[in-house]
């Protein structure tokens, strides 16, 4: 007889995300129902806007990839607008893009995932002597010193005495799924601490590119940095400099700290090469455009498809084909004026809130009618994975040297087939190739950037689409950017120059979908099925494969009133009040 089991929230600090998964009498998971509990009202804010002026409102959407939604949003309206961007202006949003992944990953691999597979706790049982030994038998990191992993120890231990775990809180200490030893759960629980001060660092990047983090500044047309080597209030020699340092922290963090790591951890999990892949279809929209961004055969990471592993047959999508990209909503709490059966292309998005799930408190949902404020995405009416694994896996079909020669090191150290990719481990192992990936190439970004420069080209703005009266009386645009969490597309309809439409179609919201019009399950669901639980009360082992995603509620959905009541009313009229409660 079966039970559900019900997780909710999920995420350590972007909750939200409710995952109920029916079990079996032998503890292994049949089912599983990924819904949104909460409901996001940025396209409606979005109506009747300057498009110019849109990018503050949706990079509001998600307080941790504080860039991505910005540089969506750019980007649709300069193609809505057909304008290009100069040299420079694309390099710097390469930099800045490059950074927001190494910096999102690393916090991911520490701070959201790694406590999935490291026992902190246990942690205090090592012998540091021993964790220096396989510290400095795996990486040169300076810090790796019998008397450095005994402090950390020392740390630890106070922590634990205190009773108070803090950051280490709110997990499954003891359980018999985690299988590292002491000496490197040591190690793993030490990189976690230092991975907190090594984000101060690296966020330098965005706040000398965009004056600030998080949410820096944007500008349709190119970059809000002019550049003046003599000038101390533009990007000069010195600000270029501190760029220069903070990407080579990066570098040396991502080759002698998280890749030894995984490399360390993940043998002991070769089960979770088996276990996890879902749908097998993915999806990338691609990222980090050449010189001209309408130019998508330059982009680093390929736009594509592949359906059903098939490496060999990548497809190229089109973003505006309206029978292509589509979203469904009978699972979910939306309306539709075609009704519940229908598929809408975001130029044709509408966003009419229907709440008619259970009243609160309740214990389960009706997974037969609406569950989620998530709508199903379909890319031709087919369930889609994205993320790090659909953007590797891309790499890794058409060609790319050092992506090949990543994976193929992965394997070779867990002597693993190819197969072994499409997997919960294998989403994991992707992240960190391509940080590794995109560390190297933002060296080169910022190399390119200083030639140029010093070429005595200093242009960052492109200012002839500015004024609106150069606009036409209607024009559609899409933006996207490979956000860390995957394939991220906003979809713009200016008429009379002000947004008539405005959608968003955020990674979380591919991969955490419900059920579509054909019952057929989101990635989170399909991944879940056929996976074993040690303990059934205490499902570690549905953590660490939907952690192994990344969710992101926070962009995928925004807010929520128990009882369906407005709190807050806020009016822009500078002619107003400015705010009314």
């Amino acid at each position: 007889m079966s039970q559900r089991l019900v997780i909710d929230p999920l995420t350590r600090i972007e909750g939200h995300l409710r995952i109920e998964a029916e079990v079996d009498d032998s503890q292994k998971v049949q089912k599983a129902y990924s819904s949104g509990t909460m409901v996001r009202g940025i396209e409606i804010i979005l109506k009747d806007r300057d498009p110019r002026e849109a990018w503050a409102f949706t990079q509001r959407a998600c307080g941790v990839c504080t860039t991505v939604h910005s540089f969506a949003s750019i980007r649709a309206v300069e193609d809505a607008l057909d304008i290009r961007i100069p040299k420079n202006a694309n390099l710097i949003r390469n930099i800045m893009i490059g950074q927001q992944y190494v910096h999102d990953h690393v916090m991911h691999f520490y701070h959201l995932h790694a406590l999935d597979w490291v026992d902190v706790v246990d942690a205090l049982k090592a012998d540091p002597a021993e964790t220096s030994q396989i510290a400095q038998s795996i990486s040169s990191w300076p810090k790796s010193s019998p008397g450095y992993f005994k402090d950390i120890q020392t740390r630890l231990q106070g922590i634990v005495d205190s009773g108070q775990l803090s950051i280490f809180a709110n997990a499954y200490w003891g359980h018999p799924a985690y299988k590292l030893p002491p000496a490197v759960n040591l190690l793993a629980t030490a990189h976690y601490l230092e991975a907190l001060d090594w984000q101060k660092d690296v966020v330098a990047v965005h706040t000398i590119f965009g004056g600030k983090n998080p949410h820096p500044n944007f500008l349709v047309g190119g970059v809000p940095c002019p550049i003046d080597i003599n000038s101390d209030e533009a990007l000069n020699a010195e600000r270029l400099s501190v760029v220069g340092v903070a990407i080579q922290k990066m570098i040396e963090f991502v080759d002698q700290v998280y890749l030894p790591d995984l490399l360390a951890i993940a043998p002991y999990y070769k089960d979770y090469a088996g276990l996890g892949e879902g749908l097998g279809n993915f999806l990338s929209w691609g990222e980090f455009p050449g010189d001209d961004i309408q130019d998508v055969s330059k982009f680093l990471v390929p736009r594509g498809v592949i359906l059903g592993r098939d490496l060999a047959n990548v497809i190229d999508p089109d973003p505006k084909d309206f029978a292509q990209v589509q979203e469904f909503i009978p699972h979910s709490w939306y309306e539709y004026g075609a009704g519940d059966s229908a598929g809408l292309h975001p130029f044709q998005g509408e966003t009419k809130l229907n709440y008619t799930g259970p009243q609160p408190p309740y214990e389960q949902l009706n997974v037969d009618s609406k569950y989620s404020w998530l709508k199903a995405p379909r890319w031709k009416g087919t369930p889609m994975e994205v993320g790090p694994l659909s953007r590797v896996l891309l790499m890794y079909a058409a060609g790319d040297q050092e992506s090949h020669q990543l994976v193929e090191t992965v394997l070779d150290s867990l002597n693993a087939p190819v197969q072994a990719v499409f997997s919960t481990l294998g989403r994991s192992a992707a992240r960190a190739i391509e940080t590794k990936v995109f560390v190297d190439a933002m060296q080169g970004y910022y190399q390119d950037l200083l030639a140029n420069i010093a070429s005595g080209d200093t242009q960052t703005f492109n200012g002839e689409r500015w004024n609106p009266l150069s606009w036409p009386g209607h024009a559609e645009g899409f933006g996207f950017t490979e956000a860390p969490r995957g394939a991220l597309g906003h979809w713009v309809v200016i008429d009379g120059r002000k947004i008539s439409n405005y959608q968003l179609v955020v990674p979380t919201t591919w991969n955490a979908s419900p059920r579509d019009v054909q019952g057929q399950a989101g990635a989170y669901e399909a991944s879940l099925v056929g996976t074993p639980l040690a303990v059934a009360d205490q499902p570690l082992e549905i953590l660490r494969t939907i952690h192994s995603f990344d969710p992101c509620m926070a962009c995928a959905i925004h807010m929520v009133d128990a009882q369906g009541n407005p709190l807050t009313q806020v009016s822009t009229d500078p002619g107003k009040n400015a705010c009314h409660v």
